[in-house]
């Protein structure tokens, strides 16, 4: 995927503005679960937040992380909660086309 643009990058924050997280991040961290989860939501949803419930110390190397398994965009991090974009390939299907 290309790297959004910063208008691009506006428009999904404030769509995703009054988005509930889907995904948790707890005691298991970023575990292959974790990874299946977040993978569904983004099939699904193509925008969703996620929140740390801990290692908040790591939020940035942990959702760098996320970005780079899953293909997807880091729309932004707001206090402890991760905005991640990943467009659907089918535009038919697409919840937020960024043309």
């Amino acid at each position: 995927m290309n790297k959004l643009t910063s208008r691009q990058r506006a428009y999904l924050k404030s769509k995703a503005h009054h988005l509930e997280p889907v995904v948790l991040i707890g005691k298991n961290k970023v575990a292959e679960g974790t990874l299946s989860s977040i993978d569904k939501a983004l099939k699904a949803r193509e925008l969703i937040k996620i929140k740390f419930r801990e290692y908040k110390d790591e939020k940035i190397a942990l959702a760098q992380y996320i970005q780079d398994e899953l293909q997807a965009e880091i729309v932004g991090i707001v206090g402890h909660t991760l905005i991640l974009f990943k467009q659907h390939p089918d535009q038919e299907k697409q919840i937020y086309p960024l043309n």
